[in-house]
Protein backbone atom coordinates (compact mmCIF):
# COMPACT_ATOMS: atom_id res chain seq x y z
CA UNK A 1 0.00 0.00 0.00
CA UNK A 2 1.19 3.55 -0.63
CA UNK A 3 -0.39 5.28 2.36
CA UNK A 4 3.02 5.72 3.99
CA UNK A 5 3.94 5.05 7.62
CA UNK A 6 1.15 5.40 10.14
CA UNK A 7 3.12 7.99 12.12
CA UNK A 8 4.08 10.15 9.14
CA UNK A 9 2.45 13.59 9.04
CA UNK A 10 0.37 14.47 6.02
CA UNK A 11 2.40 15.88 3.16
CA UNK A 12 0.23 18.99 3.11
CA UNK A 13 -1.06 21.03 0.22
CA UNK A 14 2.14 23.10 0.20
CA UNK A 15 4.13 20.00 -0.76
CA UNK A 16 1.82 19.44 -3.73
CA UNK A 17 2.34 22.98 -4.99
CA UNK A 18 6.10 22.43 -4.72
CA UNK A 19 5.82 20.14 -7.77
CA UNK A 20 6.30 22.34 -10.84
CA UNK A 21 4.21 20.20 -13.18
CA UNK A 22 1.29 20.19 -10.77
CA UNK A 23 1.29 23.99 -10.68
CA UNK A 24 0.80 23.99 -14.45
CA UNK A 25 -2.02 21.41 -14.21
CA UNK A 26 -3.66 23.37 -11.39
CA UNK A 27 -3.53 26.67 -13.29
CA UNK A 28 -4.87 25.03 -16.46
CA UNK A 29 -7.71 23.44 -14.47
CA UNK A 30 -8.64 26.74 -12.86
CA UNK A 31 -8.66 28.63 -16.16
CA UNK A 32 -10.63 26.08 -18.17
CA UNK A 33 -13.14 25.50 -15.37
CA UNK A 34 -13.90 29.20 -14.95
CA UNK A 35 -14.26 29.47 -18.72
CA UNK A 36 -16.66 26.53 -18.88
CA UNK A 37 -18.85 27.90 -16.08
CA UNK A 38 -19.00 31.36 -17.70
CA UNK A 39 -19.83 29.84 -21.11
CA UNK A 40 -22.59 27.67 -19.64
CA UNK A 41 -24.31 30.72 -18.23
CA UNK A 42 -23.72 32.85 -21.32
CA UNK A 43 -24.84 30.09 -23.71
CA UNK A 44 -28.04 29.58 -21.73
CA UNK A 45 -28.80 33.30 -22.01
CA UNK A 46 -27.90 33.29 -25.72
CA UNK A 47 -30.22 30.35 -26.49
CA UNK A 48 -33.05 32.02 -24.59
CA UNK A 49 -32.46 35.31 -26.45
CA UNK A 50 -32.57 33.51 -29.79
CA UNK A 51 -35.60 31.31 -29.10
CA UNK A 52 -37.52 32.76 -26.15
CA UNK A 53 -37.93 29.13 -25.01
CA UNK A 54 -37.37 28.28 -21.32
CA UNK A 55 -37.22 24.58 -22.27
CA UNK A 56 -34.35 25.05 -24.73
CA UNK A 57 -32.56 27.32 -22.28
CA UNK A 58 -32.80 24.67 -19.55
CA UNK A 59 -31.80 21.96 -22.04
CA UNK A 60 -28.55 23.84 -22.61
CA UNK A 61 -27.60 23.12 -19.00
CA UNK A 62 -28.78 19.50 -19.17
CA UNK A 63 -26.66 18.86 -22.26
CA UNK A 64 -23.61 19.60 -20.15
CA UNK A 65 -24.24 16.33 -18.26
CA UNK A 66 -25.99 13.87 -20.56
CA UNK A 67 -23.14 13.28 -23.08
CA UNK A 68 -20.72 12.35 -20.28
CA UNK A 69 -21.83 8.74 -20.36
CA UNK A 70 -21.24 8.58 -24.13
CA UNK A 71 -17.80 10.15 -24.07
CA UNK A 72 -16.78 8.30 -20.91
CA UNK A 73 -17.80 4.90 -22.27
CA UNK A 74 -17.00 5.03 -25.98
CA UNK A 75 -13.83 7.12 -25.92
CA UNK A 76 -12.28 6.08 -22.57
CA UNK A 77 -9.56 4.12 -24.38
CA UNK A 78 -8.00 7.40 -25.53
CA UNK A 79 -6.79 8.04 -21.98
CA UNK A 80 -4.47 5.00 -21.97
CA UNK A 81 -3.83 4.57 -25.69
CA UNK A 82 -2.10 7.90 -26.35
CA UNK A 83 0.41 10.02 -24.37
CA UNK A 84 -1.43 11.98 -21.69
CA UNK A 85 -0.04 15.40 -22.59
CA UNK A 86 -1.08 15.01 -26.21
CA UNK A 87 -4.60 13.93 -25.22
CA UNK A 88 -5.03 16.87 -22.82
CA UNK A 89 -3.77 19.47 -25.28
CA UNK A 90 -5.86 18.12 -28.17
CA UNK A 91 -8.98 18.04 -25.98
CA UNK A 92 -8.45 21.68 -25.03
CA UNK A 93 -7.90 22.71 -28.65
CA UNK A 94 -10.98 20.84 -29.89
CA UNK A 95 -13.09 22.46 -27.16
CA UNK A 96 -11.69 25.89 -28.05
CA UNK A 97 -12.62 25.28 -31.71
CA UNK A 98 -16.16 24.21 -30.76
CA UNK A 99 -16.67 27.31 -28.65
CA UNK A 100 -15.23 29.50 -31.40
CA UNK A 101 -17.88 28.19 -33.81
CA UNK A 102 -20.54 29.13 -31.24
CA UNK A 103 -19.44 32.74 -31.68
CA UNK A 104 -20.37 32.78 -35.37
CA UNK A 105 -23.73 34.58 -35.66
CA UNK A 106 -24.83 32.22 -38.44
CA UNK A 107 -24.61 29.18 -36.15
CA UNK A 108 -28.21 27.95 -35.60
CA UNK A 109 -29.58 27.01 -32.19
CA UNK A 110 -29.40 23.31 -33.10
CA UNK A 111 -25.72 23.82 -33.92
CA UNK A 112 -25.12 25.54 -30.58
CA UNK A 113 -26.68 22.61 -28.73
CA UNK A 114 -24.73 20.07 -30.80
CA UNK A 115 -21.46 21.86 -30.04
CA UNK A 116 -22.41 21.94 -26.36
CA UNK A 117 -22.88 18.15 -26.53
CA UNK A 118 -19.49 17.67 -28.18
CA UNK A 119 -17.67 19.70 -25.53
CA UNK A 120 -19.47 17.71 -22.82
CA UNK A 121 -18.55 14.39 -24.47
CA UNK A 122 -14.88 15.39 -24.51
CA UNK A 123 -14.92 16.46 -20.84
CA UNK A 124 -14.76 12.98 -19.23
CA UNK A 125 -11.87 11.93 -21.49
CA UNK A 126 -9.97 15.07 -20.52
CA UNK A 127 -10.73 14.70 -16.81
CA UNK A 128 -9.95 10.97 -16.72
CA UNK A 129 -6.66 11.47 -18.56
CA UNK A 130 -5.67 14.29 -16.21
CA UNK A 131 -6.54 12.22 -13.11
CA UNK A 132 -4.43 9.32 -14.37
CA UNK A 133 -1.59 11.70 -15.33
CA UNK A 134 -1.51 12.99 -11.76
CA UNK A 135 -0.23 9.59 -10.65
CA UNK A 136 2.74 10.12 -12.99
CA UNK A 137 3.32 13.67 -11.77
CA UNK A 138 2.69 13.17 -8.04
CA UNK A 139 3.05 9.39 -7.59
CA UNK A 140 0.18 7.22 -6.38
CA UNK A 141 0.49 8.03 -2.67
CA UNK A 142 -0.46 10.96 -0.46
CA UNK A 143 0.64 13.68 -2.87
CA UNK A 144 -1.76 12.29 -5.48
CA UNK A 145 -4.62 12.26 -2.98
CA UNK A 146 -3.98 15.87 -1.98
CA UNK A 147 -3.59 16.92 -5.61
CA UNK A 148 -6.98 15.40 -6.45
CA UNK A 149 -8.40 17.13 -3.39
CA UNK A 150 -7.12 20.52 -4.57
CA UNK A 151 -8.68 20.07 -7.99
CA UNK A 152 -12.01 19.16 -6.35
CA UNK A 153 -11.83 22.23 -4.12
CA UNK A 154 -11.21 24.39 -7.18
CA UNK A 155 -14.18 22.78 -8.93
CA UNK A 156 -16.50 23.55 -6.00
CA UNK A 157 -15.18 27.10 -5.65
CA UNK A 158 -15.28 27.80 -9.37
CA UNK A 159 -19.00 27.05 -9.45
CA UNK A 160 -19.56 29.83 -6.92
CA UNK A 161 -17.07 32.30 -8.41
CA UNK A 162 -17.76 31.41 -12.04
CA UNK A 163 -21.49 32.02 -11.96
CA UNK A 164 -20.87 35.33 -10.18
CA UNK A 165 -18.22 36.32 -12.72
CA UNK A 166 -20.44 35.20 -15.59
CA UNK A 167 -23.32 37.29 -14.30
CA UNK A 168 -21.02 40.31 -13.98
CA UNK A 169 -19.63 39.81 -17.50
CA UNK A 170 -23.12 39.64 -18.96
CA UNK A 171 -23.84 43.10 -17.57
CA UNK A 172 -21.08 44.58 -19.76
CA UNK A 173 -20.80 42.09 -22.62
CA UNK A 174 -23.19 40.34 -24.97
CA UNK A 175 -23.63 36.56 -24.47
CA UNK A 176 -21.29 35.89 -27.39
CA UNK A 177 -18.78 38.34 -25.96
CA UNK A 178 -18.80 36.45 -22.66
CA UNK A 179 -18.40 33.13 -24.51
CA UNK A 180 -15.23 34.54 -26.12
CA UNK A 181 -13.64 34.35 -22.68
CA UNK A 182 -13.99 30.57 -22.81
CA UNK A 183 -12.04 30.31 -26.07
CA UNK A 184 -9.17 32.20 -24.42
CA UNK A 185 -9.23 30.04 -21.28
CA UNK A 186 -9.16 26.79 -23.30
CA UNK A 187 -6.21 28.05 -25.36
CA UNK A 188 -4.34 29.16 -22.23
CA UNK A 189 -5.02 25.77 -20.63
CA UNK A 190 -3.63 24.00 -23.71
CA UNK A 191 -0.49 26.16 -23.61
CA UNK A 192 0.08 25.53 -19.90
CA UNK A 193 -0.27 21.77 -20.33
CA UNK A 194 1.88 21.67 -23.47
CA UNK A 195 4.79 23.67 -22.06
CA UNK A 196 4.35 23.05 -18.34
CA UNK A 197 4.21 19.23 -18.24
CA UNK A 198 6.54 16.48 -19.45
CA UNK A 199 5.80 14.28 -22.43
CA UNK A 200 5.37 10.72 -21.17
CA UNK A 201 4.64 7.55 -23.17
CA UNK A 202 1.15 6.06 -23.36
CA UNK A 203 0.14 3.70 -20.56
CA UNK A 204 -0.89 0.94 -22.94
CA UNK A 205 -0.01 0.15 -26.53
CA UNK A 206 -2.69 0.59 -29.17
CA UNK A 207 -2.43 -3.03 -30.32
CA UNK A 208 -4.78 -4.22 -33.03
CA UNK A 209 -8.07 -3.40 -31.27
CA UNK A 210 -10.13 -0.45 -32.39
CA UNK A 211 -10.54 2.46 -30.01
CA UNK A 212 -14.20 1.60 -29.43
CA UNK A 213 -13.43 -2.05 -28.66
CA UNK A 214 -10.58 -1.05 -26.38
CA UNK A 215 -12.80 1.41 -24.50
CA UNK A 216 -15.62 -1.10 -24.03
CA UNK A 217 -13.32 -3.95 -23.03
CA UNK A 218 -11.65 -1.65 -20.50
CA UNK A 219 -15.04 -0.78 -19.04
CA UNK A 220 -15.90 -4.51 -18.78
CA UNK A 221 -12.64 -5.25 -16.98
CA UNK A 222 -13.07 -2.33 -14.59
CA UNK A 223 -16.71 -3.05 -13.76
CA UNK A 224 -16.03 -6.78 -13.66
CA UNK A 225 -13.56 -6.39 -10.80
CA UNK A 226 -15.61 -6.69 -7.63
CA UNK A 227 -13.37 -4.40 -5.54
CA UNK A 228 -13.19 -1.61 -8.14
CA UNK A 229 -16.94 -1.88 -8.76
CA UNK A 230 -17.67 -1.49 -5.05
CA UNK A 231 -15.44 1.58 -4.80
CA UNK A 232 -17.08 3.15 -7.85
CA UNK A 233 -20.51 2.63 -6.32
CA UNK A 234 -19.35 4.30 -3.10
CA UNK A 235 -18.21 7.28 -5.18
CA UNK A 236 -21.37 7.39 -7.31
CA UNK A 237 -24.44 6.46 -5.28
CA UNK A 238 -24.25 8.95 -2.39
CA UNK A 239 -23.78 11.67 -5.02
CA UNK A 240 -27.03 10.59 -6.67
CA UNK A 241 -29.04 11.37 -3.53
CA UNK A 242 -27.15 14.40 -2.23
CA UNK A 243 -28.13 16.51 -5.27
CA UNK A 244 -31.84 16.44 -4.38
CA UNK A 245 -31.87 19.63 -2.24
CA UNK A 246 -29.95 21.55 -4.91
CA UNK A 247 -32.22 20.33 -7.69
CA UNK A 248 -35.28 21.35 -5.66
CA UNK A 249 -33.87 24.54 -4.12
CA UNK A 250 -36.13 26.87 -6.12
CA UNK A 251 -39.41 25.08 -5.31
CA UNK A 252 -38.33 24.71 -1.67
CA UNK A 253 -37.74 28.45 -1.40
CA UNK A 254 -41.27 28.96 -2.74
CA UNK A 255 -42.62 26.35 -0.33
CA UNK A 256 -41.25 28.12 2.76
CA UNK A 257 -42.01 31.60 1.41
CA UNK A 258 -38.40 32.84 1.38
CA UNK A 259 -36.99 35.46 -0.99
CA UNK A 260 -34.60 35.17 -3.96
CA UNK A 261 -31.55 35.67 -1.72
CA UNK A 262 -32.46 32.43 0.07
CA UNK A 263 -32.11 30.51 -3.20
CA UNK A 264 -28.51 31.64 -3.63
CA UNK A 265 -27.70 30.71 -0.03
CA UNK A 266 -29.23 27.24 -0.39
CA UNK A 267 -27.26 26.60 -3.58
CA UNK A 268 -23.98 27.70 -1.95
CA UNK A 269 -24.32 25.99 1.45
CA UNK A 270 -23.37 22.47 0.39
CA UNK A 271 -20.33 23.64 -1.61
CA UNK A 272 -19.13 25.72 1.34
CA UNK A 273 -19.41 22.71 3.67
CA UNK A 274 -17.60 20.49 1.17
CA UNK A 275 -14.69 22.88 0.64
CA UNK A 276 -14.25 23.53 4.36
CA UNK A 277 -14.28 19.84 5.29
CA UNK A 278 -11.96 18.86 2.44
CA UNK A 279 -9.43 21.51 3.42
CA UNK A 280 -9.53 20.31 7.03
CA UNK A 281 -9.19 16.62 6.19
CA UNK A 282 -6.42 17.24 3.66
CA UNK A 283 -4.47 19.63 5.88
CA UNK A 284 -4.86 18.13 9.36
CA UNK A 285 -5.54 14.40 9.13
CA UNK A 286 -2.86 11.81 8.47
CA UNK A 287 -3.29 9.41 5.52
CA UNK A 288 -4.18 6.52 7.83
CA UNK A 289 -6.85 8.58 9.59
CA UNK A 290 -8.32 9.65 6.26
CA UNK A 291 -8.56 5.98 5.36
CA UNK A 292 -10.28 5.12 8.64
CA UNK A 293 -13.05 7.71 8.23
CA UNK A 294 -14.07 6.66 4.71
CA UNK A 295 -16.69 4.07 5.62
CA UNK A 296 -18.27 5.69 8.71
CA UNK A 297 -18.53 9.13 7.09
CA UNK A 298 -19.90 7.77 3.80
CA UNK A 299 -22.48 5.76 5.76
CA UNK A 300 -23.93 8.77 7.64
CA UNK A 301 -23.16 11.63 5.25
CA UNK A 302 -26.73 11.89 3.92
CA UNK A 303 -28.46 11.83 7.31
CA UNK A 304 -28.50 15.66 7.68
CA UNK A 305 -31.02 15.79 4.81
CA UNK A 306 -33.57 13.97 6.99
CA UNK A 307 -34.13 17.26 8.87
CA UNK A 308 -36.15 18.38 5.84
CA UNK A 309 -38.99 16.15 7.08
CA UNK A 310 -40.02 18.99 9.44
CA UNK A 311 -39.85 21.57 6.60
CA UNK A 312 -37.09 23.59 8.28
CA UNK A 313 -36.69 27.33 7.95
CA UNK A 314 -33.71 28.83 6.18
CA UNK A 315 -31.13 28.69 9.06
CA UNK A 316 -31.73 25.00 9.83
CA UNK A 317 -31.84 24.07 6.14
CA UNK A 318 -28.52 25.84 5.53
CA UNK A 319 -26.94 23.99 8.46
CA UNK A 320 -28.21 20.65 7.15
CA UNK A 321 -26.87 21.32 3.66
CA UNK A 322 -23.48 22.43 5.00
CA UNK A 323 -23.25 19.20 7.04
CA UNK A 324 -24.22 17.13 4.00
CA UNK A 325 -21.48 18.89 2.03
CA UNK A 326 -18.98 18.13 4.78
CA UNK A 327 -19.89 14.45 4.47
CA UNK A 328 -18.28 14.36 1.02
CA UNK A 329 -14.84 14.62 2.65
CA UNK A 330 -14.71 10.80 2.78
CA UNK A 331 -13.76 10.91 -0.90
CA UNK A 332 -10.18 11.96 -0.04
CA UNK A 333 -9.45 8.60 1.58
CA UNK A 334 -11.46 6.77 -1.07
CA UNK A 335 -9.29 8.28 -3.81
CA UNK A 336 -6.30 6.41 -2.36
CA UNK A 337 -8.22 3.12 -2.21
CA UNK A 338 -9.31 3.55 -5.81
CA UNK A 339 -5.88 4.27 -7.25
CA UNK A 340 -4.46 1.32 -5.27
CA UNK A 341 -7.14 -1.02 -6.68
CA UNK A 342 -6.80 -0.09 -10.37
CA UNK A 343 -3.90 -1.57 -12.39
CA UNK A 344 -1.68 1.19 -13.86
CA UNK A 345 -2.46 0.21 -17.45
CA UNK A 346 -6.20 0.74 -16.81
CA UNK A 347 -6.00 3.95 -14.80
CA UNK A 348 -6.88 6.32 -17.62
CA UNK A 349 -9.98 4.34 -18.57
CA UNK A 350 -10.95 3.82 -14.93
CA UNK A 351 -10.70 7.54 -14.13
CA UNK A 352 -12.66 8.42 -17.27
CA UNK A 353 -15.39 5.94 -16.36
CA UNK A 354 -15.47 7.29 -12.80
CA UNK A 355 -15.99 10.86 -14.07
CA UNK A 356 -18.61 9.90 -16.64
CA UNK A 357 -20.56 7.80 -14.16
CA UNK A 358 -20.48 10.49 -11.49
CA UNK A 359 -21.85 13.20 -13.76
CA UNK A 360 -24.47 10.88 -15.27
CA UNK A 361 -25.74 9.62 -11.93
CA UNK A 362 -25.94 13.15 -10.55
CA UNK A 363 -28.02 14.16 -13.54
CA UNK A 364 -30.26 11.13 -12.99
CA UNK A 365 -30.58 12.04 -9.30
CA UNK A 366 -31.71 15.56 -10.18
CA UNK A 367 -34.25 14.25 -12.67
CA UNK A 368 -35.65 11.69 -10.22
CA UNK A 369 -35.90 14.30 -7.47
CA UNK A 370 -37.82 16.59 -9.82
CA UNK A 371 -40.12 13.74 -10.85
CA UNK A 372 -40.82 12.79 -7.23
CA UNK A 373 -41.60 16.43 -6.41
CA UNK A 374 -44.45 16.29 -8.94
CA UNK A 375 -46.26 13.88 -6.61
CA UNK A 376 -44.95 14.64 -3.10
CA UNK A 377 -44.11 17.81 -1.13
CA UNK A 378 -40.61 19.06 -1.83
CA UNK A 379 -39.43 18.75 1.78
CA UNK A 380 -40.60 15.12 1.90
CA UNK A 381 -38.66 14.35 -1.29
CA UNK A 382 -35.44 15.79 0.14
CA UNK A 383 -35.91 13.96 3.45
CA UNK A 384 -36.70 10.76 1.54
CA UNK A 385 -33.48 11.18 -0.44
CA UNK A 386 -31.58 11.32 2.84
CA UNK A 387 -33.28 8.19 4.18
CA UNK A 388 -33.12 6.09 1.01
CA UNK A 389 -29.61 7.32 0.25
CA UNK A 390 -28.41 6.31 3.71
CA UNK A 391 -29.82 2.79 3.28
CA UNK A 392 -28.13 2.51 -0.12
CA UNK A 393 -24.85 3.84 1.30
CA UNK A 394 -24.92 1.28 4.12
CA UNK A 395 -25.38 -1.54 1.59
CA UNK A 396 -22.44 -0.29 -0.50
CA UNK A 397 -20.28 0.19 2.61
CA UNK A 398 -20.94 -3.46 3.50
CA UNK A 399 -19.79 -4.52 0.03
CA UNK A 400 -16.66 -2.36 0.26
CA UNK A 401 -15.84 -4.02 3.60
CA UNK A 402 -16.27 -7.48 2.07
CA UNK A 403 -13.91 -6.62 -0.80
CA UNK A 404 -11.20 -5.08 1.39
CA UNK A 405 -7.69 -6.42 0.69
CA UNK A 406 -7.09 -9.49 2.82
CA UNK A 407 -10.80 -10.27 3.27
CA UNK A 408 -11.39 -11.75 -0.16
CA UNK A 409 -9.32 -14.14 -2.21
CA UNK A 410 -7.79 -12.87 -5.45
CA UNK A 411 -9.81 -15.46 -7.39
CA UNK A 412 -13.06 -14.22 -5.86
CA UNK A 413 -12.12 -10.61 -6.46
CA UNK A 414 -11.48 -11.07 -10.15
CA UNK A 415 -14.18 -13.62 -10.88
CA UNK A 416 -16.37 -11.11 -12.65
CA UNK A 417 -13.49 -9.82 -14.74
CA UNK A 418 -12.59 -13.37 -15.77
CA UNK A 419 -16.15 -14.00 -16.93
CA UNK A 420 -16.04 -10.90 -19.12
CA UNK A 421 -12.70 -11.85 -20.63
CA UNK A 422 -13.78 -15.38 -21.55
CA UNK A 423 -17.11 -14.29 -22.98
CA UNK A 424 -15.63 -12.15 -25.73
Amino acid sequence: MSHGPATAPPAGYRAVFAVTEFRAVFAAHLLSLLGVVVSELALTVLVYDLTGSPLLSALTFALGMLPYVIGGTLFAGVADRYPARRVLVVCDLVCAACVAVMLVPATPVAGLLALRCLVAAIAPVFTGTRMAALTDILGDGDLYVLGRSLLRIVSQSAMLIGFGAGGALLTVLSPRGAITVTVVTFLCSAALLRFGTRDRPARAGSGSATLLKESLSGARLILGDRRIRALLLLLWLPAMFVVAPEALAAPYVAEIGAGPAALGLLLCAMAVGHVGAELFVGSVLRPRTRSRIVLPVSAVGLLPLVVYVVRPGLPLALAALALAGMGAAYVIGLDQWFVDAVPPELRGRAMTLLTAGLMTIQGAGMALAGLAAEFFPVHHVVAGSGIIGTVVALLVVAEVRRTAPGRMSDTERRDGADRHMTSR
